[in-house]
Formats: C-alpha cells, structure tokens, sequence
C-alpha cells in the first residue's frame, strides 16, 4: 500500500520539511514537500495526492486554511495537522473542521507515521468504495435501461421524477421485463445511493422462513434460532429495501408489512423491542394486485399503500424497436464479460430476433445472445444459428400480425400484404417471374394478374 501512496507536506520550515520527507520515502511513501502553502494548494488542483501533512502555523495561509480548502473540493482526503503551538482549543477547532488527526510538535516518529499510515487506509478505502459506487453506477444506473421507443422514454422519466422522492413505488410487469434493473436505478438516482439496496423474493421462501427473513429473528425464538439475527428490513436502514413479486406475501404477512410501512418500526420474531428504521419500499409484481383484491387475496389497505408511485414495464413485444439495441447491448456485454473476439449478427439473424414474440421478454432475449456468441464460431451469427423455436415461421408470421394496426379494415389489410408478398417474391428472384411464382406457389399467368392488379412494374 505504501509504494502506491502519495503524500503531500506543507510546511515552512525547509530543515524540518526535509527530515520528514526523508522519514516518510524511508517508509516506501511518494512525497512532495512544499515549504509554501499556496503554491502547494496549486499542486493539489493539478496532482492526485492520498494524505495531505501541514503545518499550522505559517504565513500567508494558516494550515486551518489548508483544511477548510482541501475539505471543500475534496472532502474525503485525510488531513493531519502539526503545529508547535498546541492547545485543546485548537485542536478541538481543526478536528471540528474535519481534520484527520491532529499531533503536537516534537512527536515520535512512530507516533507519526502511526498517524500517517491510518489516514492512508482510510484514503484508499475512500477510493474502494468511490470505485465500487462507480461500478454499481455503471452495472445499475439509468444508462443500463436500454431502449429508444416511447415505452422506455416513459419509464425513465417516471424512474427520473420517482427516485428523489420517498414515495414507495410499486414496479408492474411480465417476467424477464427488467423490474430489479429499474429498482436498482431508482436507488442509484435517490439520495439513499450511499445506503444499501437489499432484495428479497417474497415467492422464494415459504411464509416462516420469509417472516424471518425480513423481520429477523431473537435467539432462541425456534429451532435453530442459536443467535439474534437481523432481518432484511434493518439490513436496508438508511437504504432501499426491494420486495420481489410482492404478490405472493400471505395475508399474515401483508399484514406485518403494512404495519412497517405505517409506523416504520417492527419486532424482530420471538421479540419484544420495537425496533425503528428508514427505508423505502420499491415493490415489484407480475401479477395484476388490484385483480387480487378484488378476489380477496391482497389486502386493499396494502396495494394503496404500495401502489403510490406505479410503474408499468412494457413487455419486449411491444417494444421491437429496441430490440436491434438490446441486442447490441448484451453482445458488448457478452464479448467483454468473456473476453471474446468481435461477433455480430446478420442483418437476416436480427430481422428474426426483433420479429419473435419473446415470451420470457428481457432476460429470455439475453439468453439467446449469450448462447449464440459462446456457441456459434464463425464471427457472424445467421438465421440457421438461432435456436429453432426463434426461426418458426409460424411464430414469426404471428409476431408480424401483432404488429399491424388496430382496428383495421380486414380487405384492405389482406390486399396490403399480399402486394407486399408479391413484391418481395419478385426482387428475391431478380425480376424473374417464373421463380417468383413458384416461391408463391402460384401461375405465372396469376402472377402476371396480380403485378397488373397492384400496379408493380417487373423491371
């Protein structure tokens, strides 16, 4: 750690400046030793630097000054403070301004370096967890909710207005549409991105474990309760707590989870204590909730509690447009994640992957990919590459009718489709029209009517 740290002293007294750059390079440290402190607040706008060590007392800017300025554009790079002139009051005052440690002059050096090597932790921790933040940004945030069409516009602006506010919001769609993906990026974009994001699928766990599981549990409250143990609920304080196909909670616990919601505390199991949190609730379901209240199997109260910021993802087949850009996204994924060589689809291979009805939406579609770039070893993926329930026609021929217009006038529509047929089969076959009436299974003499009727020239 220490060869990688770099460490900035400001002081203006040039012998003792030397002596301590002397001690901390004998350590493995970088340092840069600056006897005037404006011209060390330069260096600071212009070089990455770990732990800054100054002075108090100099002239034209008192290391209190250092502070207040490193603390105002960099806030969490540790200071430390030395000074000859110590007191408790002084010490109290830096400390109150955000100061690392604060040590008197003569120290020992072990005293110092000590100090200096705690506030290098803590500065490369800092940069873990900026490092860390930007992964789950780059992993979750806004810009991983891939789409152009009218439906993903709508949903990020929601996700956009929703997220600084602490309304819980309820998240509604078919399985595989990308509802945790949305969840994460209302967390990203709160001011709770510090916070932890905890998720739990309510569908997974049967109604005793899940009772544990969110409200923890008391040691001793059942068999094998050998310890106290947190629940999701207090694992999310401060944070966002996700509850994944909210729809399939038991009456007793929609309960128990109406009460938090209400009053923000609950008891863990086996408990007595109240115990307090802050949270928000993001919900998810892929069950229609106001459908289940009125069949008395989701309580009223609940849903409305729930149901306050709504959220509808629109399933894959109503969204083909972004199809082409789903797919780009998950083969740069894929490639990366792998370590791949470049590969691709064909224009015929993606015309086939936007006309499919892709019942498992989202997560089915990235599925496809994957298993066509690992498996597939030419570098362009054709139409004979995909799996054979993508390349059904019938399939295919029933995503094209779901996309036509409605309602339409059902002579006219047929005449549209067949002069679209009739054209097609006549550029595939170069103009020539016997091949075109043998791929449309038809005469050349019904053909030739049909050219006539439609208006489509052979040349």
């Amino acid at each position: 750690m220490k060869e990688h740290a770099h460490i900035l002293i400001i002081d203006d007294e040039k012998n003792y400046l030397l002596v301590l750059q002397t001690l901390l390079e004998d350590e493995g440290y970088t340092v840069t030793a600056l006897s005037d402190p404006e011209t060390a607040l330069a260096f600071l706008h212009e070089s990455e630097v770990d732990v800054v060590v100054t002075d108090m007392k100099m002239p034209k800017i008192s290391g209190q000054e250092v502070l207040q300025h490193v603390k105002k554009f960099w806030p969490h790079l540790p200071v430390l403070i030395m000074t000859a002139f110590g007191s408790i009051e002084s010490a109290v005052e830096v400390m109150k301004y955000g100061a690392f440690d604060y040590i008197t002059k003569p120290f020992s050096n072990d005293e110092l370096l000590l100090s200096i090597n705690n506030a290098v932790e803590l500065a490369f921790a800092h940069q873990q967890y900026y490092l860390l933040q930007k992964e789950m940004n780059d992993k979750y945030g806004l810009d991983q909710i891939v789409g152009g069409s009218r439906a993903i516009r709508d949903v990020l602006v929601m996700v956009e207005r929703a997220a600084p506010s602490r309304s819980t919001v309820l998240i509604s769609g078919e399985p595989g549409t990308g509802k945790e993906l949305v969840a994460r990026a209302i967390h990203i974009a709160s001011d709770r991105r510090d916070k932890p994001f905890v998720s739990v699928n309510c569908m997974a766990l049967n109604t005793g474990v899940l009772e544990s599981e969110l409200f923890g549990h008391e040691k001793g409250s059942f068999t094998g309760a050998v310890a106290m143990r947190r629940g999701r609920f207090e694992q999310a304080d401060g944070g966002t707590l996700f509850l994944d196909e909210v729809g399939e909670l038991s009456l007793d616990l929609q309960v128990k989870l109406l009460r938090v919601l209400q009053e923000r505390s609950f008891e863990r199991v086996g408990g007595t204590e109240q115990v307090s949190v802050d949270i928000r609730i993001v919900a998810a379901t892929n069950k229609d909730l106001s459908k289940l209240v009125s069949q008395g199997k989701f309580r009223d109260d609940l849903y409305y509690r729930l149901n306050v910021v709504q959220i509808p993802l629109p399933p894959l087949r109503e969204r083909r447009e972004d199809i082409p850009l789903l797919v780009a996204h998950c083969v740069d994924k894929v490639l990366a994640e792998n370590k791949m060589q470049k590969k691709s689809f064909s224009k015929e291979a993606l015309n086939y992957l936007t006309g499919y009805e892709w019942p498992g939406n989202i997560r089915q579609l990235e599925n496809v990919v994957e298993s066509c770039l690992v498996l597939v070893a030419h570098d362009i993926i054709e139409v004979d590459d995909l799996p054979p329930e993508i390349r059904d026609e019938e399939a295919q021929f029933k995503s094209a009718v779901d996309l036509l217009p409605f309602p339409l006038d059902l002579g006219d529509t047929l005449e549209k489709i067949e002069a679209a047929l009739v054209r097609r089969a006549l550029l595939r076959a170069d103009l020539v029209q016997v091949k075109a009436a043998e791929s449309l299974g038809i005469s050349k003499s019904l053909l030739q009517y049909k050219l006539k009727k439609y208006g489509i020239t052979s040349h």
